[in-house]
């Protein structure tokens, strides 16, 4: 099974993706564990990273798609993979669909997590005081909302059009949304 999960920062992306990987025995990749393990690793592509997104904003494409690529071509994503945080843009969606038609593999469902701005924020704040999370200050937080709501949520209606899309209610408690992520994937 090859999966998007996407919403907002803070919607519990990352949670959910855990979850959903360990299910169906694929790795969940997140563009942004990559990117902070390069960030606390120093290297050249973190020093970059960390510029971008201590000012709340996203990495470039052509950066993000080189990693995307070198990671969807290792052993464990044969038998499939949940992409987390990729793509976030039209140009990724179609450097991603370049990617999996060199090995004749599509994707076989979108999850969009929906939630509410305030309570992401929220959740975001709690998130920055107990992982020490410099980079979340209301301010930047709030800019990467608006970036998403620029950039990526018009991704849904690409999936839509291509009969992928399936939105899952992401409030609630985090078993609660797992049940709804796992019903609306058998359905």
């Amino acid at each position: 099974m090859r999966l998007i999960i996407f919403g907002p920062p803070g919607a519990g992306k990352g949670t959910q993706a855990t979850r959903i990987a360990e299910r169906y025995g694929i790795p969940a990749i997140s563009t942004g564990d990559i990117f902070r393990a390069n960030i606390k690793a120093e290297t050249p592509l973190g020093l970059q990273v960390k510029e971008i997104t201590a000012a709340g904003g996203y990495v470039p494409d052509d950066v993000t798609n080189a990693i995307v690529e070198s990671r969807l071509d290792e052993a464990d994503c044969e038998p499939g993979f949940l992409l987390d945080g990729y793509p976030r843009t039209t140009g990724q969606v179609s450097a991603l669909d370049t990617m999996l038609a060199k090995h004749d593999r599509a994707v076989d469902k979108v999850l969009m997590l929906t939630v509410e701005t305030d309570e992401v924020v929220a959740r975001l704040l709690k998130r920055a005081q107990t992982e020490g999370r410099a980079d979340d200050t209301e301010e930047v937080i709030r800019e990467r909302q608006a970036i998403y709501t620029r950039e990526t949520e018009p991704l849904a209606a690409v999936f839509r059009e291509r009969g992928l899309l399936v939105e899952v209610d992401g409030m609630g408690e985090v078993d609660e949304v797992s049940e709804r992520i796992a019903a609306a994937l058998q359905a």
